[in-house]
């Protein structure tokens, strides 16, 4: 699977994300951090949401969520030992890795965020319908067309107010084209 995320964005927000979060698990911060050292293992590493319907995964926790602080899954194997995680992933380097790590706001936190990719392992049943990812753009574009214009109406009526008509012409053209 070729990652639209680089080795470089990975390994900087793994470097950030150990700097910032407690690990429930100090084997958790061992196997992160020999993750980050290997630019070849970075390549198939991927940070995903659902890790568990991943053929080899990991789910890690921090001390601020509530929630297992380790598993590793391959395949339909489950173990908690962070030990046996790192040595496959030591003897499969070509192997991709999914991992998702839950910590608190991990949604909202833009660097978390930047490096997620899209799980190509989750069931047809729990994919989101399309038709909703393009309801929500509308909503998002016609939401920006309505700031933008009652923006551009502020701009003119303040535009008015200072008597500047070269202003009030050029936003009324922009409102118009709108």
């Amino acid at each position: 699977m070729g990652s639209t995320v680089t080795v470089l964005e990975k390994k900087d927000f793994l470097k950030w994300f150990l700097n910032h979060y407690q690990l429930k698990k100090r084997e958790c911060v061992w196997l992160l951090n020999y993750l980050v050292s290997d630019e070849a293992l970075m390549e198939n590493v991927h940070f995903v949401e659902n890790a568990e319907y991943c053929p080899k995964a990991i789910i890690m926790s921090t001390n601020c969520v509530d929630g297992v602080p380790f598993r590793f899954y391959k395949q339909n194997i489950l173990t908690t030992d962070a030990e046996k995680s790192f040595h496959d992933i030591r003897l499969n380097q070509d192997e991709d890795v999914y991992i998702e790590l839950k910590f608190k706001a991990a949604y909202r936190t833009p660097q978390y965020v930047a490096v997620l990719e899209e799980n190509p392992h989750i069931p047809e049943n729990m994919v989101p319908d399309k038709k909703y990812g393009l309801w929500a753009e509308m909503i998002l574009d016609q939401s920006f067309s309505h700031f933008r214009k009652k923006s551009l109406q502020s701009q003119i009526d303040e535009a008015l107010d200072r008597k500047d008509y070269e202003s009030f012409e050029r936003l009324t053209k922009e409102l118009n084209k709108l």
